[in-house]
């Protein structure tokens, strides 16, 4: 199974929904096409499984930053800089983001797990954002899933406009150096948004 939704991950995130072809994954893992239908139900399912296998990676590895462990600042700062480093490393998660929007979310909307994955998600910005609240160090009156939102925007716009924005701007956003800085610069964004 695990073989199946990598290869439909890369296919989907490279060709979309419609350009996708279960032909080129069931031959890529060597599998047939009535097994992927048997597993899957259809193209449609198999989009839905590896989207809720995308959502579900990312989910799993924030719950091991152990947020709750830092003092609030500390933590907002390593949630941040994960979700940088995870949308850098992770360019078909993106695409297949981007290409469910696309879709107007249309899948994602017909998948309970995912809603589900992302309480969690939530959850922890907002105890986060409360302690350091409580503590002084942020500024009251901010909505958890505001705080969410801006970093997801500026984490993900570093992979989804990296062509169009190197080509425009005629430099190399992707060097070492320059993600180090731009890393850098929307932690630091964030955080004094949310600082007190």
């Amino acid at each position: 199974m695990a073989g199946i939704l990598e290869v439909a991950t890369a296919e989907f995130a490279s060709k979309g929904l419609s350009g996708a072809r279960i032909d080129e994954i069931a031959a890529a893992t060597r599998t047939s096409k009535r097994m992927i239908y048997y597993y899957f139900g259809s193209k449609e399912g198999l989009y839905i499984a590896v989207l809720e296998e995308a959502y579900r990676r990312m989910r799993s590895i924030e719950g091991e930053l152990h947020l709750e462990d830092l003092p609030p600042e500390d933590a907002l700062r390593r949630l941040v800089g994960f979700t940088f480093d995870h949308h850098h490393d992770n360019p078909d998660y993106i695409r297949l983001v981007m290409s469910e929007n696309m879709e107007r979310g249309a899948y994602l909307a017909q998948s309970k797990s995912i809603q589900e994955l992302n309480v969690p998600a939530i959850q922890a910005i907002a105890k986060l954002y409360d302690r350091g609240v409580t503590s002084g160090v942020f500024r009251p009156g901010l909505d958890p899933i505001d705080i969410h939102a801006s970093i997801s925007a500026l984490t993900f716009f570093n992979v989804s406009n990296q062509h169009t924005f190197g080509l425009i701007f005629k430099r190399d956003a992707q060097s070492p150096q320059a993600m180090t800085a731009r890393r850098d610069s929307i932690i630091e964004m964030v955080v004094r948004f949310v600082r007190n």
